[in-house]
């Protein structure tokens, strides 16, 4: 015992060494400020993102979100992937213990010679007095292997599979912020057409009032059958757009319903109502651009996702140091079922075994090799996930405060063409102007009015994307990761 002590105890030393790096979060410089954070746009010290789609206070919206997030299978695949990440982990950690397995066997052999007296020079098979063979045997047992980790290669392995899980978890939250951005955008883009569709109407009405009065005047010989044509264009021109519009919206319907893992046609009816398209004023968190490393979880998928490949380099080491193998057996052997199991029956084995590789051809060498480029394409995809962030944060920054400047001014040309265009009217009743001034006003109307309700659109969806890159859309409070997201088919 006293010699095998030293041997246990270097056994035990080399179990806690760990080949390969130990992973450390890269350090990656990021500015102080956002440099669009322009004056003027609201900010609060504490702002809750994860239902940001709340400051549109539009109740329909809200409803949609909560039950996309509930039944979208994109998230359920992602759900699915998290699942299947513990799983593995489980896979990876059963290698760090003993593989015990039971057997049984049953044999028995007849034979009418016995085969041992004919190699012996005795009669041969088939002749008077050979003696018929009958052969018994019984056997039950237990056996173990169990291959030591002494260098660490099956921790890393754990240690790859955990950040694996970690990863495919925050891929399920960018998806959640993914979604409810994809679902205002739609959404959105369906009351802007639906806004647009309302705008055509009124304007066919009106065009139809003054296609009435044109062509009475031109029964009385007071204007030519030009201006009869001219306003004729107008009304069918306002008319073509309607069904353009119609089309625009049922396609977004159509959207809303598959991200709901809905038959597209299943949300048309709560929908077809026009509504106007919901306006909001984004409050910016006091966030740094350092924040958004916490905030954001594609950076955090991508971060894990380094660790993990990180992990896989020791791994890949792991493969030039020895491997010790245990193996053990015991088991009843005997010739009669009655008494298979008494201790005279009983016999045990054991096995020590060490492999260690001595040529490969380079095989694991080109591994390591292969795992260390894996691990900077890893650290690459972070930094630029992170690039990618910042620059999203500023572009959404940017597009809102000059959207919204460009909202007011074109607010204001419509104002000033509706008066220009009530004004021509006025005086070519009284003869006062030719149509031509009419046309020029009402076309400008109509394409300031428009121009209008596009930017409003622009500006609410310049809301949602700001809201997307600050990370928005997932709740911290429910990152769990020992927990399993829900599987939509077992409940």
């Amino acid at each position: 015992m006293r010699r095998r002590l030293p041997i246990l105890l270097a056994m035990t030393a080399l179990s806690a060494c760990n080949v390969g790096p130990d992973y450390k979060k890269p350090e990656i410089p990021l500015p102080s400020a956002f440099v669009e954070a322009r004056p003027g746009l609201p900010a609060a010290a504490r702002s809750d993102l994860s239902k940001w789609w709340t400051v549109f206070h539009d109740p329909e919206l809200d409803s949609l979100i909560a039950r996309a997030l509930g039944a979208n299978l994109d998230l359920q695949t992602a759900a699915s992937r998290v699942r299947q990440a513990r799983e593995q982990e489980i896979i990876a950690g059963a290698a760090e213990w003993p593989s015990l397995s039971a057997s049984g066997t049953g044999l028995n052999v007849h034979s009418n010679s016995n085969p041992l007296s004919q190699l012996a020079g005795g009669a041969p098979s088939g002749a008077q007095g050979s003696t018929p063979t009958n052969i018994r045997l019984y056997s039950a047992g237990f056996d173990a292997t169990w291959e030591i980790d002494l260098f660490g290669g099956t921790r890393r392995a754990v240690e790859a599979a955990k950040a694996n899980t970690q990863a495919a978890l925050w891929d399920l939250h960018d998806g959640e912020v993914t979604l409810s951005a994809e679902i205002a955008n739609d959404y959105l883009d369906m009351r802007a057409a639906q806004a647009r569709r309302s705008l055509f109407e009124s304007q066919v009405t009106d065009e139809r009032q003054l296609f009435d009065m044109v062509r009475a005047r031109a029964r009385t010989g007071f204007v030519t059958q030009l201006d009869v044509n001219q306003q004729r264009t107008l009304l069918l021109n306002a008319q073509a757009q309607i069904p353009q519009l119609d089309a625009e919206a049922r396609a977004m319907m159509h959207a809303l319903a598959v991200l709901l893992a809905e038959p597209p046609e299943s949300i048309g009816g709560e929908l077809q109502a026009a509504q106007p398209i919901p306006a909001a004023q984004p409050v910016l968190p006091a966030l740094l651009p350092s924040d958004l490393l916490r905030r954001r979880p594609d950076i955090r998928e991508a971060e894990r996702k380094l660790a993990a490949a990180t992990a896989q380099e020791g791994v890949a080491i792991s493969g030039l140091y020895p491997k010790f193998n245990l193996i053990g057996a015991a088991a009843f052997t005997g010739d009669s079922l009655s008494g298979l199991f008494s201790t005279s029956n009983f016999g045990t084995v054991g096995v020590g075994s060490i492999m260690w590789p001595i040529f490969e051809a380079g095989k694991i060498r080109a591994g390591i090799r292969s795992s260390k480029e894996e691990e900077l394409q890893a650290y690459l995809a972070y930094r630029k996930s992170v690039l990618g962030a910042l620059q999203e944060v500023e572009d959404a920054l940017a597009r809102y405060a000059d959207e919204k400047r460009h909202e007011s001014v074109l607010a204001d040309a419509e104002t000033a063409a509706a008066s220009s265009e009530a004004i021509a009217r006025q005086q070519y009743a009284h003869g006062l102007v030719t149509f031509i001034n009419v046309l020029t006003a009402e076309t400008t109307l109509l394409s300031a009015r428009d121009e209008l309700i596009q930017s409003r659109q622009a500006l609410a969806q310049d809301v949602a994307a700001l809201y997307k890159a600050l990370g928005g859309g997932w709740d911290e409070s429910s990152v769990d990761w020992k927990a399993h997201p829900p599987d939509p088919e077992n409940g």
